[in-house]
């Protein structure tokens, strides 16, 4: 019993830890000390249970490594859960199918700006979106759903000043 205590204890201190850790990077500095502050209490209460007499009980150091390595997956599914942050999408197509998937995008309130580029061959556009990260799986489906060929990014954003449907 007291292994499992250690064990699920250290998954939900450092599933903390994770989320602390994106909320700073994120700009969001007082859910990120708060959340900060619930992790440490947690952490000083473990290692004041797992240092005392771990040399005579080597299973508190297995409890507390796969609670740590737990925790981290955890951590990072609910961080992908909640999707917190701005994200930019990155979508080259050739020239007229970029204004196509452009025109979709738009009618279903998602801010698109178009620049014309050059490949290789052909002429081509880029499509940029600034968006909620929450809205990711609704824009890529929607994108894949016009079956217009594209390479397409998508990379996290710290911060966006104006823009469609963004506010900071």
């Amino acid at each position: 019993m007291y292994y499992l205590f250690i064990f699920f204890a250290k998954i939900i201190e450092v599933a903390f830890m994770t989320l602390r850790v994106v909320f700073i990077t994120k700009g969001e500095k007082v859910y990120g000390s708060i959340i900060g502050f619930i992790e440490i209490v947690i952490w000083l209460f473990l290692i004041g249970n797992v240092l005392d007499g771990i040399q005579d009980d080597p299973l508190r150091m297995v409890a507390y490594s796969l609670g740590f390595a737990c925790g981290n997956y955890l951590g990072s599914f609910i961080e992908e859960k909640l999707a917190i942050g701005l994200m930019t999408i990155n979508i080259i197509a050739t020239g007229d199918n970029g204004r196509k998937l452009a025109d979709v995008l738009r009618k279903k309130k998602i801010g698109v700006t178009v620049i014309d580029a050059e490949g290789i061959e052909k002429e081509k556009n880029l499509l940029i979106i600034h968006a909620k990260r929450r809205r990711r799986g609704e824009i890529l489906k929607l994108i894949d759903e016009t079956n217009i060929p594209a390479v397409i990014s998508v990379n996290d954003t710290k911060v966006i000043y104006g823009g469609f449907g963004i506010r900071k």
